[in-house]
């Protein structure tokens, strides 16, 4: 199992994964959330022959730069590599750093993604089953992992 990590600032940026014969993404939600989409992500893959990427979409408030996100680059990238190694299939981390949430997955992901996200129950998470409806409207496949 190996662990890859990417990082983008989100200035427009394209989605350029590289062509992979299948990905299957995994978007985080919380911490919890993200290890049991791992999981799940890792049973669709090796059925599959699939590589794991861990989209992690941070958003940096207006007052700051870009360059200077609220929570630390490289805590960022070392919390999530971890959680990532958690995975036993070959797994990208994938992080994006810029000012739109949405914009930014929806130019992180391929066409016609298979995406796995958490579901938990709850009033408070309408805005994941906003996402998830908007993604599936775009031509994805989400998968719960719960």
């Amino acid at each position: 199992m190996a662990v890859e990590l990417r990082t983008q600032l989100g200035r427009g940026a394209q989605a350029g994964v590289a062509a992979d014969p299948l990905e299957v993404v995994v978007l985080h939600t919380t911490t919890r959330g993200t290890l049991t989409s791992l999981r799940r992500a890792a049973e669709l893959a090796d059925g599959l022959a699939a590589r794991i990427r861990l989209l992690v979409i941070a958003e940096v408030p207006y007052p700051l730069d870009l360059d200077s996100p609220a929570v630390p680059a490289a805590f960022t990238k070392r919390r999530f590599t971890t959680i990532a190694s958690e995975s036993r299939v070959d797994t990208t981390v994938d992080i994006r750093w810029g000012r739109e949430k949405l914009a930014m997955i929806e130019t992180a992901l391929k066409a016609k993604s298979l995406v796995v996200m958490d579901r938990r129950r709850g009033w408070w998470r309408f805005a994941e089953r906003k996402l998830a409806k908007r993604l599936e409207r775009l031509g994805h496949q989400i998968v719960y992992s719960n």
